[in-house]
């Protein structure tokens, strides 16, 4: 009687600052409502009242651009009691219009990477965002045909992690995340028994930010480039 087949290894691909640009494009947007602001408050203190009312918001509108410029016109409201004017609200719609329409810019190594692990690999989008955004994204990233199943979550931890893995009758120990960021890509997974492969961007939002690298032997790699994923995933699989 012959052994049942082996089920392949599935990964997971972080979307914003894995597959492509994305923070750099936020970073952008801060400094012109930096200047926008700036007869007002010192970019200190704007850029700490913007990001205490993101995370307030949070709740209400979740991560992407559209919660972004809610928050970033009801701050210059607050900082500016009020003073500021229809036009420079405007403005503020405007640049956030101008993210939603910014052409996807991907990060080097992506496409051949994941042209190579197509063929041997179960491979899974799992981002957060705006739905509409996200999906947009991707469409115009051209890199849709690599993947199996696209997950487009409203936050990414545990419990959403867990589901994924039931719905798409994933093992955990047969499973392996990349991303960007170690709190919402990594660490949850790991804590579920999986695997994570850290590919550090050169910007991470303050929210997504984690003092210490996990301690999980054999599970988690770090890589300055998702050219290096094979040479991880060849260490990895060998002591499966």
């Amino acid at each position: 009687m012959s052994a049942a087949p082996t089920r392949p290894l599935t990964l997971g691909f972080d979307a914003d600052d894995t597959l492509w640009h994305n923070e750099n494009i936020f970073e952008k947007v801060h400094v012109r409502y930096r200047d926008l602001l700036a007869r007002y408050h010192d970019a200190a203190t704007v850029d700490r009242t913007l990001f205490a009312t993101e995370m307030r918001n949070l709740e209400l509108y979740g991560y992407g651009v559209k919660g972004f410029t809610l928050s970033s016109i009801e701050t210059a409201i607050q900082l500016t009691a009020g003073q500021i004017s229809a036009e420079e609200i405007n403005q503020i719609i405007t640049l956030g219009q101008e993210m939603l329409a910014h052409p996807v810019d991907l990060l080097d190594g992506v496409v051949e990477t994941l042209s190579s692990l197509s063929g041997t690999h179960r491979l899974l989008v799992i981002t957060k965002g705006d739905l509409r955004d996200q999906e947009r994204k991707l469409a115009r990233s051209g890199l849709a045909d690599h993947f199996q199943h696209v997950e487009i979550l409203s936050e990414k931890d545990e419990r959403s992690y867990d589901a994924i893995f039931r719905r798409h009758a994933i093992d955990p120990r047969r499973f392996l995340m990349v991303g960007n960021s170690l709190k919402s890509d990594i660490l949850p997974v790991l804590a579920l028994g999986g695997s994570g492969v850290h590919v550090p961007y050169h910007l991470t939002w303050a929210a997504e930010r984690v003092e210490h690298p996990p301690r999980a032997a054999g599970r988690f790699f770090e890589i300055q480039s998702v050219r290096d994923l094979p040479a991880v995933l060849t260490t990895w699989s060998a002591g499966l």
